[in-house]
């Protein structure tokens, strides 16, 4: 029992020092620089220093893990197809590049979760005091090893659905704020600008990045796209081709942009009800399981004590 506590006590701690790599404490901007931050710090508070002691200030994520996983990527890279590369890109795009990580880097977390998981259940069963039978250990250590490789593509998942699911919910607001632009006369890029300056959330993001796109020389139809690619959801798909449609056949962006918003909401609701409707099959099991038999014991606890007093009296 001991060296199942162990077990999964180690675990847990993988799993959070794993999600603390990926994530960190934030996700930097693309244009934080850590050592120019740094660096202006100083120099605000007149003090010289050397660059190794900006360095040495530098949180230790950003000073050994982050080179450390980086420099992994770069060995793990060489040996992987370029097709399953150019996957995870697309995959970590769609995530919103969590952590600023790229393909090789993904790659190197893999394999680090895959030997590291097993190696430190290696060493939990060499210093328990409690030996379980060879076969248990090839076991759990194979497990450990399959859990260690599916851990990363697994999280990369829930940050995917994560963010597709927060834009799908922000669609329905934010098409009503860029028909209600539009319709006050200004252009869909100044529209879309509006939009990203009013919230901040994942869809506000995307727009703002495809609006310095589009001032760095893409043109609005290749920028759309690329947003429509990065996220990868159908809503939004629908929504550009719509877009692009109204701009090369030359209908009101107004009229187009309106009847996508009562269609995302329409949808919205919709999702809305099945979720309701699920609802309730998914109560049943914690309500047999643990409401139910609670109930019978409030109930049926005082009729049995009142028959065990009848039988003891004439007994």
């Amino acid at each position: 029992m001991n060296i199942i506590i162990w077990v999964i006590l180690g675990v847990v701690v993988i799993g959070g020092a794993i999600a603390l790599i990926v994530a960190g404490s934030r996700v930097p901007k693309d244009d934080d620089d850590p050592l120019a931050s740094r660096l202006a710090e100083f120099s605000e508070r007149g003090d010289l220093v050397s660059l190794e002691e900006i360095e040495l200030s530098q949180p230790l994520m950003e000073r050994v893990i982050y080179p450390a996983l980086r420099r992994m990527g770069e060995f793990s890279a060489r040996f992987t197809p370029q097709s399953q590369l150019q996957d995870i890109s697309i995959k970590l795009e769609m995530a919103g590049n969590p952590g600023r990580m790229d393909a090789g880097t993904f790659f190197a977390l893999r394999l680090a979760t895959t030997l590291g998981l097993p190696a430190f259940l290696g060493l939990i069963f060499m210093i328990s005091p409690s030996r379980l039978p060879i076969m248990q250990i090839a076991l759990i250590v194979g497990g450990a090893v399959i859990a260690g490789y599916f851990l990363p593509t697994m999280f990369l998942k829930s940050k995917i659905d994560r963010r597709q699911k927060e834009i799908r919910n922000a669609m329905p607001d934010a098409l009503d704020l860029l028909t209600i632009c539009v319709e006050a006369g200004l252009g869909f890029d100044a529209a879309m600008t509006k939009v990203s300056e009013k919230w901040e959330n994942e869809l506000a993001l995307a727009f703002a990045r495809t609006i310095r796109e589009i001032q760095l020389g893409k043109t609005r139809r290749e920028a759309l796209k690329d947003m429509s690619d990065r996220i990868g959801l159908a809503e939004l798909t629908s929504f550009v081709a719509a877009v692009i449609q109204s701009e090369q056949l030359g209908v009101s962006m107004a009229k187009v942009l309106r009847i996508q918003s009562e269609q995302m909401r329409m949808k919205r609701r919709q999702r809305a009800e099945e979720q309701a409707h699920k609802a309730p099959i998914k109560m049943i099991m914690p309500m047999g399981l643990l409401i139910f038999p609670s109930i019978l014991i409030i109930l049926l606890t005082p009729a049995g004590l009142i028959f065990v007093r009848l039988f003891s009296d004439f007994m």
